[in-house]
């Protein structure tokens, strides 16, 4: 008999503690494969799918979808699949093809092997491999920290069976490996891991690309009952879509079908209990509605502000702002070029040559064991932009953001925001920020004294542009106007600093020209 093998839930990003579970991908009994997606997990810094880094039959799934799992705990059991000749008088083990795993090699050595046979073999995982490719054109996203597939291009990886252990009936924890884990292909078959880690479980033919299995969820299509028009059963984009666009799912007669491991259901939302079941509220005499456990994102976002508020003396200073110049500037750069950046990455640019002149504000104060603190200053900025998405507000970061051009901010403000709002913002991308930029004014609101962003020094927020009375050479006139809201650690600079950089700012808004030569 197999060892079962433990996969401990590891730390999917920079020490991060716990993560919440989500939703299970496989059920108990199912097999899966090297690189499979096993479940869903939401950490405080995004939602990810968790690889399987073992190949073989589900023994045990430890925890519950809504559960929060600490990093280094048990995640799911798997018992490897037994090659070669079997312990037991058990047959061989299918292999993720359906087909009998064979211990001996593919070569022209082994005694059964049929050159036509391998040919024909070869030539259908190419072809489903070229479907997989045409169909995603992209990475598998399955990449974590410590193990994973390094691409996900359709590569095809030649992997190689070990030898089933000589110990039975105990479990152990082993450490994860680089390459296939026992129980999976037969040895030195040819697979395309890019083709078994998409499958929907119990369903061995029907490969899907995680884009294809995120419209289905999002979209709530249930996958296991579309039959896939690509090559081997493959679920395509336009199969999903197809089901989006169909009213409705007429009833058919089927013959009964041999019964199979369905997919773990997907936990759905705990609906608010009701007020007898709630209580009555002890301080305002009103029965209570729901309870909202803080955790994930908020839990983060709430500690975060607590702690910046608690250890941080800030200040606001504000000033309102004609943005005039800067909206001709860009309508004329419309007329010139489809690709115009976006006010905020104009703003960015600013913001960035504003921190080179005012490096105070692109700091950060640490503070050593003896309670000594030291200001370390950098060479570099790493613009954070708030994001608000569906999990909270993030703030993922432009990296080096000082030797951008305005379009080069804009295409990389646009890109992170995307992928903060799919929660697929990596670690660094959310850690990583020396200044912050917060553009409220989207919410159509003027100003804000925003809470900075612990442990950077200094926010900038940027209110709506609006259409206001303005003096311009001695006469009133209607002007686009704005108001710009700095928030910043005293402890780091005064005042004069904080008010120079504001109204450096403000001046290049009003005079974008000076700044903007290439663009």
């Amino acid at each position: 008999m197999s060892e079962t093998r433990v996969f401990l839930l590891p730390d999917l990003g920079e020490g991060l503690t716990e993560a919440e579970l989500v939703s299970w991908h496989v059920a108990v009994g199912d097999t899966i494969s090297v690189d499979q997606p096993i479940a869903e997990v939401e950490t405080a810094k995004s939602t990810v799918e968790v690889p399987s880094p073992y190949a073989g039959i589900v023994a045990e799934l430890h925890g519950q979808p809504g559960e929060t799992l600490d990093v280094g705990k048990p995640l799911i059991s798997v018992t490897p699949l037994v090659t070669g000749i079997a312990t037991d008088d058990a047959a061989p083990a299918p292999s993720p093809d359906d087909n009998a795993a064979s211990s001996m090699s593919s070569g022209s050595d082994r005694p059964d092997a049929t050159p036509g046979a391998a040919s024909s073999a070869s030539t259908v995982a190419e072809a489903a491999a070229e479907t997989y490719r045409e169909e995603e054109k992209a990475g598998s996203g399955n990449v974590l920290i410590g193990y994973g597939t390094p691409g996900g291009h359709g590569v095809a990886l030649r992997t190689r069976a070990r030898k089933a252990s000589a110990a039975s009936g105990s479990v152990s924890t082993l450490p994860l490996e680089d390459g296939a884990a026992d129980g999976g292909p037969a040895e030195g078959a040819d697979v395309d891991l890019s083709l078994l880690r998409t499958r929907v479980p119990g369903r061995l033919g029907a490969v899907i690309s995680p884009l294809v299995r995120r419209m289905a969820r999002e979209h709530g299509v249930d996958l296991g009952g579309i039959p896939g028009s690509g090559e081997g059963g493959l679920i395509m984009r336009r199969d999903v879509e197809a089901a989006i666009s169909t009213p409705a799912v007429e009833e058919r007669a089927v013959a009964e079908p041999r019964p199979v491991a369905e997919p773990a259901p997907v936990a759905a939302p705990a609906e608010p209990r009701s007020s007898e079941v709630q209580g009555v509220d002890a301080r305002t005499g009103l029965a209570i509605a729901a309870r909202t456990p803080v955790k994930g994102v908020r839990k983060v976002v709430a500690t975060n502000m607590a702690r910046s508020r608690s250890e941080i003396p800030e200040a606001t200073v504000w000033v309102d702002v004609d943005a005039t110049g800067l909206m001709e500037l860009r309508e004329n750069l419309k007329s010139g070029s489809d690709q115009v950046p976006g006010l905020l990455a104009f703003i960015a640019r600013f913001v960035t040559a504003g921190l080179k002149k005012y490096p105070e504000l692109n700091t950060r104060i640490e503070t050593a064991e003896d309670s000594s603190q030291e200001i370390v200053s950098f060479d570099g900025v790493n613009l954070g932009i708030a994001a608000q998405t569906d999990r909270g507000l993030v703030v993922p970061s432009v990296r080096a953001a000082e030797k951008l051009t305005a379009r080069e901010l804009d295409a990389e403000i646009r890109r992170l925001t995307d992928v903060a709002r799919q929660g697929k913002a990596t670690p660094t991308e959310l850690g990583s920020g020396t200044f912050t930029l917060n553009n409220y004014g989207v919410f159509g609101v003027d100003g804000s004294a925003a809470i900075i962003n612990h442990p950077e020094v200094a926010i900038l927020g940027v209110g709506r542009i609006i259409d206001k009375p303005w003096v311009v050479n001695g006469k009133l006139a209607v002007r686009k106007v704005t108001e710009l809201t700095l928030t910043f650690d005293h402890r780091v600079c005064d005042g004069g600093t904080a008010a120079g950089f504001l109204r450096f700012v403000a001046d290049a808004i009003e005079n974008p020209t000076t700044l903007l030569s290439d663009l």
